[in-house]
């Protein structure tokens, strides 16, 4: 019986026999799936578009960004979220995740988790932007919490591969990748969990660009807390102020690790405390920074 299943549900045809092939020919098929997963997220960047700039809005009034899945989604919302404060140097707080089942969740499943229709119990303002992540856009759990973020005046957004959903229709905005059936069927950790993890980091990484979290294609608000990423810190404050290591370095320890300060200082000739309110005053934007205040 398939009506009334969502389309992650379905068999896929393409894929029959999958326990009869070589292994070298079953990883194949698996692999040449995931195609449809980029396609797919492909076909949604303006749902995608649209939901970054509703999103940074938000945040940009004081708003935070909550994440709600349950399994494969509630934990590739709680990888994004996490993502976010290293990467942009963002608040722990400004991205917060929500698992059906709690903590117990990110490592194993939690018996009826999903089912929870009460959603989660975070604080909730009007200013606020909620993802919720449902393959099958079902989980009541997820749908329950965009419901009741709803009925706060908080933006939802709901990431789901099933458009004729509960979730899909009852969100501000909604974007479906029509992945289709699974190569293991019903397994949505695969095709639709791939292009949940494709949208997500576009869709957090666009509202970032927005926030003024980069400049050109740089990572300009990295938070360096290993050798890796003191190395990152480095070349960019050399490649963008065009200086050596040695000056690098010093920029960075008067900014107090900060790329965006130790930039703003070296081609601004201000110190960290003016580089600091010219960020301010422009959002934390390095380009308007730069282009809008006249050099030395």
């Amino acid at each position: 019986m398939t009506e009334g299943l969502p389309p992650t549900e379905a068999v896929d045809e393409a894929t029959r026999g999958l326990d009869r092939m070589s292994t070298e020919d079953l990883v194949a098929a698996l692999i040449a799936a995931q195609g449809r997963a980029l396609d797919a997220a492909r076909a949604a960047a303006p749902q995608i578009a649209r939901a970054a700039d509703a999103i940074s809005a938000r945040l940009r009034s004081g708003g935070a960004l909550h994440y709600v899945g349950a399994g494969t989604s509630g934990r590739l919302g709680l990888l994004d979220a996490a993502e976010l404060p290293p990467t942009f140097g963002v608040s722990p707080t400004l991205a917060r995740a929500h698992i059906a089942g709690g903590i117990d969740a990110m490592s194993s499943a939690v018996e009826g988790a999903e089912d929870n229709a009460a959603g989660f119990k975070a604080d909730i303002h009007s200013k606020d932007a909620v993802i919720g992540i449902s393959a099958s856009g079902g989980a009541p759990f997820v749908c329950a919490s965009l419901d009741r973020a709803k009925a706060k005046g908080a933006l939802t957004v709901a990431i789901t591969s099933a458009p004729d959903s509960r979730l899909a229709k009852h969100a501000d905005i909604t974007i479906v990748t029509q992945t289709g059936a699974e190569p293991l069927a019903g397994s949505t950790r695969m095709l639709a969990g791939t292009a949940q993890k494709i949208v997500l980091s576009a869709l957090s990484t666009a509202v970032m660009v927005r926030l003024g979290k980069v400049y050109d294609n740089l990572m300009v608000d990295v938070v360096a807390t290993n050798e890796k990423l003191r190395g990152r810190a480095l070349r960019l404050v050399c490649t963008l102020c065009k200086v050596n290591d040695a000056r690098g370095r010093e920029l960075l320890e008067r900014s107090g690790g900060s790329v965006k300060r130790a930039v703003v200082m070296e081609r601004l000739g201000v110190d960290a405390d003016a580089a600091q309110t010219l960020l301010d005053l422009k959002h934390e934007s390095l380009r308007d920074v730069l282009e809008s205040s006249p050099k030395p």
